[in-house]
């Protein structure tokens, strides 16, 4: 029964889908059962009247996009679910998507590196979209700041991006696997910016840097204000840089860079640093997905079941985020990011 029941669902996300980008009815039916029968043929019949009953008529009408993949489309579906899976950790523990995204889409998915980094930044555009528009709704981006930081991770994720589509493919694997180990390492050595003390890491040269230099006030959406010295400008233009250029190559690192270094070395609260970079990323991410887009041919077959799943992804992981340790939660997901690097690394040296 139960097996039923799960494959009938699996039937009609699909057919859903499928219909949504104007696959025909018989198609989408058709796809359905293929990808139920493992479950029990009965659940196809659910699924298909189901989708009779719902007026299929007029969505026969809907042409299917010149030269989509439709089969290719319909053989993804289970993208879909994994991509709610991932985007609701990614936000509910603040980790970047693309952490998950782009190691998935080459080692289950079997996409190039390239087409897989490209994939996974564009699938992270939508899916930060929803927390990206909860922090400005909450006022708690530095605005004066995050000017700053974009004028380093813009042009370096450019870079970065056509990078990724430039060097040869067993270069861009290594370097996609050392990313991932250090990134991993970095998400379990230091503490989580939640727990990081404005100013703590600053040291006598950065102390006597940001001195003088007037005051930044940041005001919520609900009342709270935030007032701290403002931060020389360098030292996070360059961290910006450098995040930048490796997330447009390996499509993560510049949440990861940035965030905990804007709270120890620059002062800004927690809170305000977090909205900060995710804002930074949300704008710095859009130019790199678009240049991985006009330097080979998206993965449509692929991102169309992704995007949909982060969106829905999205909202239950803002909701879930306030439940999660990220104490616990961080350093646990960068074991698991330094295994998958190591996965990625050997697969490219011992196969």
């Amino acid at each position: 029964m139960r097996r039923g029941v799960l494959g009938g669902a699996v039937g009609v996300i699909g057919g859903i889908a499928a219909l949504a980008v104007g696959v025909p009815v018989e198609t989408a039916l058709a796809a359905g059962s293929a990808a139920t029968a493992p479950f029990g043929p009965e659940s196809v019949g659910i699924g298909a009247g189901s989708f009779r009953a719902g007026g299929t008529a007029a969505l026969q009408s809907i042409p299917v996009p010149a030269g989509f993949p439709v089969d290719r489309f319909l053989a993804h579906w289970w993208v879909f679910p994994a991509s709610i899976l991932f985007s609701t950790v990614a936000l509910g523990s603040g980790v970047s998507g693309a952490l998950f995204f782009s190691p998935f889409f080459i080692l289950v998915v079997g996409l190039p590196p390239a087409q897989a980094i490209g994939a996974g930044l564009l699938t992270e555009v939508f899916g930060m979209g929803n927390g990206l528009l909860n922090y400005v709704r909450q006022g708690v981006v530095d605005y004066a700041t995050a000017k700053w930081l974009l004028l380093g991770a813009v042009p370096a994720i450019v870079v970065g991006a056509f990078a990724a589509h430039a060097v040869p493919t067993t270069l861009l694997t290594l370097a996609f696997g050392v990313g991932l180990l250090a990134l991993g390492a970095f998400l379990v050595v230091h503490d989580a910016p939640e727990d990081c003390v404005p100013g703590e890491s600053e040291g006598p040269f950065l102390e006597e840097k940001n001195a003088g230099r007037g005051e930044t006030t940041v005001e919520a959406a609900d009342g709270e204000t935030f007032s701290y010295d403002t931060c020389w400008r360098p030292p996070g233009i360059g961290l910006a840089t450098v995040g930048g250029f490796i997330t447009g190559l390996i499509s993560a690192g510049l949440p990861e860079i940035t965030t905990t270094q804007l709270i120890v070395r620059c002062r800004l609260p927690p809170r305000v640093a977090i909205a900060t970079s995710v804002f930074v990323l949300g704008v710095a991410a859009l130019a790199g997905a678009a240049v991985h887009a006009l330097a080979a041919t998206p993965v449509w077959y692929v991102v169309a079941w992704s995007i949909p799943g982060v969106l829905i992804g999205g909202t239950v992981g803002t909701r879930v985020g306030k439940y999660v340790p990220s104490d616990i939660m961080e350093p646990a997901l960068g074991v698991v990011f330094g295994v998958v690097g190591v996965i990625v690394l050997g697969s490219e040296l011992l196969v």
